[in-house]
């Protein structure tokens, strides 16, 4: 059967809209959407199955990406965007078929394989945090034929990840902009989100073939709070950047991942 929400009804969506704030917060003060951080409180705060987590997490994360992207064109505007429309193109021929073939793969899987794989791919985001946020690149590392090829593995292992968690995936395709394509943070945030919509859309599509997607239907206001929630906290968030230290915030929001990733392997 079906999971639903283990939580007293009437604080069902202060808790969502709580929860999906603390998220966004924690999302802003690195520049993502905080997804990583969402996926565990759907599942061990709010009592989710696995997979409908994840398709709780993608509806959630396509919300806040199409919210994001607008709001970046003051700083990053759309012709800039429209420059780089290569290197777009090379990501998503990769993370296209990564998102259609993850969400495949995620739906076969036993619920109890599936929470050790997000535990697995958390331990990755985290250090992602660690070594790959405060990437600085000199340029493309590699052109020419080599740089396509390798984006469009790196693509679609993004893509992969992305549908199999419920993620934008900005954690790894900033730091593949930045060290592959050699664009600077500022512009990789809004390629990222340039890459990341088509791909969760994808994603999105294949998991609409499954029973599980149903959850939707039966949460949509705590959905809707949720990722209101979020996006609100991701723009105070934003607003804090410059009060955390990177070197004390990164470690923590790590931290944080690789217990989430704990409790999720141990999960039943």
């Amino acid at each position: 059967m079906p999971s639903e929400i283990r939580i007293e009804p009437r604080w069902t969506l202060w808790a969502a809209f709580l929860c999906g704030a603390a998220v966004g917060i924690l999302g802003g003060l690195i520049g993502l959407g905080g997804a990583e951080f969402r996926l565990p409180l759907l599942i061990g705060l709010f009592r989710f199955a696995a997979l409908e987590a994840v398709i709780l997490n993608k509806a959630m994360s396509l919300v806040v990406v199409a919210s994001a992207l607008p709001f970046r064109a003051s700083a990053v505007p759309w012709e800039v965007l429209g420059l780089h429309w290569p290197v777009i193109v090379n990501l998503l021929g990769g993370s296209l078929l990564g998102a259609w073939l993850g969400a495949h793969w995620t739906t076969g899987l036993r619920t109890e394989t599936l929470y050790r794989v997000i535990a697995g791919l958390l331990i990755v985001i985290a250090a992602a945090l660690l070594f790959g946020h405060d990437a600085v690149g000199d340029g493309p590392s590699v052109t020419g034929l080599p740089q396509v090829l390798l984006g469009l593995l790196a693509g679609f292992g993004i893509g992969v990840v992305a549908s199999v968690m419920g993620v934008a995936g900005g954690e790894l395709l900033i730091p593949t902009l930045i060290l592959l394509f050699g664009v600077d943070v500022k512009l990789a945030g809004s390629l990222s989100l340039a890459v990341s919509l088509p791909t969760m859309l994808i994603g999105f599509t294949r998991y609409a073939q499954d029973r599980s997607f149903s959850v939707l239907g039966r949460n949509r206001v705590f959905i809707l709070v949720m990722a209101l929630g979020s996006v609100v906290g991701a723009l105070v968030g934003g607003q804090l950047v410059n009060v955390v230290p990177s070197a004390v915030l990164l470690p923590l929001l790590a931290g944080i991942l690789v217990i989430s990733a704990i409790k999720l392997w141990r999960h039943r």
